[in-house]
């Protein structure tokens, strides 16, 4: 298993060193960002597979940036800190940044790192299952090349109690 990466985006150094603070003991590789396009740029170069952001930035909110890395890089989890309350900015997050939580600071350290890593493990299981299904279609696809060549190479004969024949002369 790789190294997961995290990419934390906050204006606020105290904040951003707060999480890493957070993030310390957790084996993960931490990226941090002052803004959006800062993040951006770590993104070009980057393999992220989470990133914390908060809403409230100059130049480009939250939600702007995650709406931005939802087109470009789609697989990256989103999460979203914010110290406002308001319900309509958490709609708006949600519908056009596909934001995957949302935390209200000052954050929960226990709730935000099991919330990171369920976030992985979900990632992790959605690779894994595109991996098995390129495999299974892979594997249909030599079947049914095996088949057009040699009909009837696929099909099964079983006996009555339902086991596999292996040699026809049985």
């Amino acid at each position: 298993m790789r190294e997961h990466k995290i990419l934390l985006v906050d204006d606020t150094p105290s904040i951003l060193k707060a999480l890493k603070r957070t993030f310390k003991e957790e084996g993960y590789q931490i990226f941090s960002a002052g803004s959006a396009d800062e993040a951006l740029s770590i993104l070009d170069h980057e393999n992220i597979d989470v990133i914390i952001s908060d809403e409230n930035m100059p130049g480009t909110s939250g939600t702007e940036f995650f709406a931005k890395v939802k087109n470009l890089y789609p697989d990256v989890l989103r999460m979203m800190l914010t110290a406002m309350t308001d319900i309509e900015v958490a709609k708006e997050a949600i519908n056009k940044g596909e934001v995957y939580r949302f935390f209200n600071k000052p954050w929960n350290d226990f709730e935000l790192l099991v919330s990171v890593r369920h976030a992985l493990q979900q990632k992790e299981m959605e690779l894994e299952n595109r991996h098995l299904k390129e495999c299974v279609q892979q594997q249909g696809d030599v079947l049914s090349r095996l088949e057009k060549d040699h009909p009837g190479i696929t099909e099964l004969q079983r006996t009555e109690d339902g086991a596999i024949v292996l040699d026809e002369e049985i």
